[in-house]
C-alpha cells in the first residue's frame, strides 16, 4: 500500500488565506457600510472616507510614513510600475540611466523592460553567493545619469534581506531616487 502525497502550498508570501480577524473587520464594509470615500454628499460616503483615511493612517504608522504619503493601488505590481515609470519620466531630463538588481520581483524587471523600450537604459547588477548585492558594485555602477536605482527589502523567493539602510545612503550621497519595493518587508522587518 502506497503512502498517499498531499500537496504543500509553499506561496504564503505571495498568497495566503485572509486571516479571520481581518475577515471579520471587513464583514460590515461589505455588507453595510458600502458607501464610496470619495462621495462626500452622503452619510455612507462620509462614514466610508473616515474609514479609509483611518486605514491611511495605519498605514502610515506601520511604515513609519505620514499618512499624506500613502497612495492606494490595486497592490504591488501597479505600485512598482507608477513609481518606476513616473519617476523615470518625470527626471528624464536629467538622465535615463536606472539600475536595479537581477533578483528582483518580476513586476520590476518588467517595468525596466518596458522602460528600456522606451529609450531608458538599465543596468542589472549580480547579487552575491548570499544573495546580497555587493555595495561597493552598486556604487560603481552609478553613473552622472543614473536617476532612479530599484532594490526590493525582503526578496519574495530567496528571503534575502538587503541592506536598504546602506543602499538608501549611497543614493542619497550620489543623487539617486531610491525605489523600495517592500512589499514582502512590510509588517515583517
Amino acid at each position: 500500500m502506497s503512502t498517499p502525497h498531499f500537496p504543500i502550498y509553499m506561496d504564503y508570501s505571495a498568497t495566503n488565506p485572509c486571516d479571520p480577524r481581518v475577515v471579520d473587520a471587513m464583514i460590515p464594509w461589505l455588507r453595510e457600510h458600502f458607501g464610496n470615500p470619495a462621495s462626500r454628499s452622503h452619510a455612507w460616503g462620509w462614514e466610508a472616507e473616515k474609514a479609509v483615511e483611518t486605514a491611511r493612517e495605519q498605514v502610515a504608522a506601520l511604515i513609519g510614513a505620514d499618512p499624506r504619503e500613502i497612495v492606494w493601488t490595486s497592490g504591488a505590481t501597479e505600485s512598482n510600475n507608477l513609481a518606476l515609470k513616473g519617476a523615470a519620466h518625470f527626471y528624464k531630463t536629467k538622465g535615463k540611466h536606472l539600475i536595479t538588481v537581477k533578483t528582483e520581483h518580476k513586476a520590476v524587471l518588467d517595468t525596466c523592460r518596458e522602460l528600456e523600450r522606451q529609450g531608458f537604459e538599465v543596468t542589472y547588477m549580480d547579487v552575491q553567493a548570499d544573495g546580497l548585492l555587493d555595495l561597493e558594485a552598486f556604487k560603481a555602477a552609478i553613473r552622472p545619469d543614473t536617476i532612479i536605482a530599484s532594490v526590493m527589502f525582503v526578496n519574495n523567493e530567496i528571503g534575502v534581506i538587503q541592506d536598504i539602510a546602506a543602499i538608501g545612503a549611497i543614493c542619497r550621497e550620489k543623487g539617486v531616487i531610491f525605489h523600495v519595493d517592500a512589499a514582502q518587508a512590510t509588517g515583517r522587518v
